[in-house]
């Protein structure tokens, strides 16, 4: 099986296409369609675009072809979706230190009136036993 064969499973499961119903769309017996799967016989440029239409996509596509408009989209997408992750990881460690901050505040707060201040001449809070 090569590229362009694989491409054209991948395609035909994506839809949830038998080959049996690739074969009776294409007007080609199950097993013709089975040989152009297993690549044990040659496609014609007429049968990939009808494979094409077929699959709702282009030539290229099945073929596995990417124009250079297109690589530059998939580009821009990968690259805003690993901004959006690093935005993602910034929110999550600025969440996490202002919880460890707030936390921080709290123990301060249950503790302060425990400590001794040499500042301020007030008594320490008394615990009785």
């Amino acid at each position: 099986m090569n590229e362009i064969t694989e491409k054209i499973r991948l395609l035909r499961l994506q839809k949830g296409y038998s080959q049996e119903n690739m074969a009776d769309l294409l007007g080609v017996s199950t097993t013709a369609y089975g040989d152009i799967e297993r690549g044990k016989t040659e496609i014609t440029l007429a049968r990939l675009a009808q494979m094409a239409e077929v699959f709702h996509t282009s030539v290229g596509d099945v073929l596995g072809i990417t124009s250079p408009v297109a690589a530059l989209e998939k580009q821009n997408r990968q690259l805003e979706l690993e901004k959006l992750q690093i935005e993602n990881e910034k929110l999550r460690l600025e969440n996490q230190y202002l919880r460890e901050k707030l936390i921080g505040k709290a123990l301060l707060d249950t503790v302060q009136p425990f400590s001794t201040n040499p500042h301020k001449n007030s008594e320490r809070p008394r615990i009785g036993f």
